[in-house]
């Protein structure tokens, strides 16, 4: 191969690179495209969106889309700063075309707001159109008889558009919904009211207004099954007379330990008079040795004092009760 079909190739070879990045950053087929579909958009901002790093294919085909919709007040400069700020533009234009034939009021701010919010604007359309039903999980409530119920309710909402910016989620619906359960439940006097009445849940639920700054609209909210769960109150009455019982087990534990207490007590008092008296009575003696001594006490007055003794012993011994033969035997 020569120089000059060396040449040759590498001209060819810089020219369809050059071709490339022609078409590449003037997307002429794309300015076509617009110009047939009605879209009046120039050449030179197709390049601009290049340079800009904005793809000109995703605002073409979204203004394309609205434009056949019949939306006006969506713009090329409009598109492109949503793009820029970090949205979704073909969702945000499926949303208002779909907004468009619901006859739902949904303008191209509100629609890029919910977009930038995190939230998915076409589904939201779409859940305004087709109602979203949620179902709760089990929720536990015991009625003033002591019965626990758990129930199951289907709750039939609607996306609140207006609230989609800064509305609470569906935790919070399900929450307040599962709230009003139990406080409805709760507020009935027995649970047979409820199994024969499920609905008067649903109706008391709805009246407290639970889609409050919420970002749905509550439609209906329907009771799918109620189970009777345990007697709540017979337990508690159970466990109460248990604690009751334990309660006084305890305080006549601690009486039959004050009484042997003072059992020992008073026993150790006996012990110590018997000491006392032992040791008075060897005391006696003596003192009757030197009242003798001494001429304080006579003879005849100290055979009286045996003579007493000796009736009181005898007497004594009569007011004992006889012993049995086995304690004799003993």
């Amino acid at each position: 191969m020569d120089q000059s079909q060396i040449l040759i190739i590498v001209i060819v070879g810089v020219a369809l690179l050059l071709l490339i990045l022609f078409f590449y950053y003037c997307p002429f087929f794309l300015w076509f495209s617009a110009r047939v579909s009605g879209v009046r958009v120039s050449l030179l901002q197709l390049v601009l969106m290049r340079i800009r790093q904005v793809p000109p294919g995703v605002i073409v085909r979204a203004l394309i889309e609205a434009h056949k919709a019949g939306l006006k007040d969506v713009t090329r400069d409009d598109l492109e700063a949503h793009y820029l700020a970090g949205g979704n533009v073909e969702r945000v234009v499926h949303a208002l075309v779909s907004a468009s034939k619901a006859n739902i009021d949904l303008g191209f701010k509100m629609a890029t707001a919910i977009d930038l919010a995190g939230r998915d604007v076409f589904q939201a359309v779409q859940m305004s159109v087709n109602p979203k039903v949620i179902d709760t999980p089990p929720v536990t409530a015991v009625a003033k008889d002591g019965i626990q119920l758990i129930a199951k309710a289907r709750v039939t909402v609607r996306a609140n558009i207006r609230q989609l910016v800064g509305g609470a989620g569906e935790d919070t619906v399900l929450a307040r919904v599962g709230e009003g359960i139990v406080s409805s439940i709760g507020s009935s006097e027995s649970h047979k009211q409820v199994l024969e009445n499920p609905d008067s849940i649903s109706k008391l639920v709805l009246r407290k207004g639970l889609d409050s700054g919420t970002a749905f609209e509550i439609l209906s909210i329907d009771i799918a099954d109620i189970d009777i769960g345990r007697n709540i109150g017979a337990a508690l009455q159970i466990d109460q007379a248990q604690a009751d019982k334990n309660i006084a087990q305890a305080k006549a534990e601690e009486r039959r330990a004050m009484a042997i207490a003072r059992e020992q007590e008073m026993k150790a008092l006996a012990q110590e008079a018997r000491a006392k008296v032992i040791e008075a009575e060897a005391e006696l003696p003596k003192a009757m040795a030197q009242a003798l001594a001494s001429g304080n006490l006579g003879v005849m007055d100290y055979y009286k004092l045996k003579n007493i003794e000796a009736d009181t012993n005898m007497r004594d011994s009569f007011g004992q009760v006889p012993a049995s033969d086995d304690q004799i035997n003993a």
